[in-house]
């Protein structure tokens, strides 16, 4: 009987873990940080893209800073350029959710990792993207957050992955930071947002904490 009464409490404690993460999860995805003064009223439009659990964040070429854009594969019909983050393992070895195995997600939430930016280009505007209107700071902001998310070699380069895209339109670069379940793909995308003074949530794990906020 103690062990049945031990093994119950045990249970209980590992089942409180998940659950506190997700109430503590919602609630601090509910709280907004209200975007900042902007410091301009020119406005310019990016957008947020989404595959159901992992967040982009898209910009228009023309509003790439040179210095995020120079090293990075583009032709001239791609107009537009997504940006994801996250653990090199899952992205490399998880294509598809079919792929998706205990293994590959455990490593990318508890251990600590390698990184990756997943970049594609696209040659338009697609429906679903979430529009957000940013002022040129904002922008400028959001465009060195990015480029300082890249690993770069001595020269200043990125670290491109050869052969390592999903398609002809997408490549993987080597990345700064370790991914883990409090600092996930969505978590990068927030943050950008709010180092850039752009509307955000005080923290967020999910893709639909910072796209309610722009929806």
């Amino acid at each position: 009987m103690k062990i049945i009464k031990k093994t119950l409490k045990w249970f209980l404690y590992f089942l409180l873990i998940p659950l506190s993460y997700l109430l503590v999860s919602l609630l601090f995805a509910s709280i907004t940080i209200d975007r900042k003064a902007a410091t301009s009223s020119e406005e310019k439009s990016i957008y947020l893209s989404t595959n159901g659990v992992h967040l982009d964040i898209v910009i228009p070429k023309e509003n790439l800073d040179p210095l995020l854009l120079k090293d990075l594969l583009n032709t001239a019909t791609d107009h537009y350029l997504s940006f994801g983050w996250g653990d090199e393992n899952f992205y490399v070895n998880t294509p598809t959710w079919g792929d998706l195995t205990f293994s590959n997600a455990f490593r990318a939430l508890f251990l600590k990792s390698s990184t990756l930016l997943h970049v594609t280009r696209y040659s338009a505007v697609r429906t679903e993207w979430v529009e957000v209107k940013v002022s040129a700071s904002e922008l400028q902001k959001l465009n060195t957050y990015i480029h300082q998310t890249f690993t770069r070699t001595t020269n200043g380069s990125n670290i491109l992955l050869e052969n390592q895209g999903y398609s002809s339109l997408d490549n993987f670069y080597k990345s700064n930071g370790s991914y883990s379940c409090f600092n996930t793909c969505n978590s990068w995308v927030n943050v950008g947002f709010k180092e850039s003074g752009i509307k955000s949530c005080l923290w967020t794990p999910f893709d639909f904490g910072l796209l309610n906020k722009h929806e």
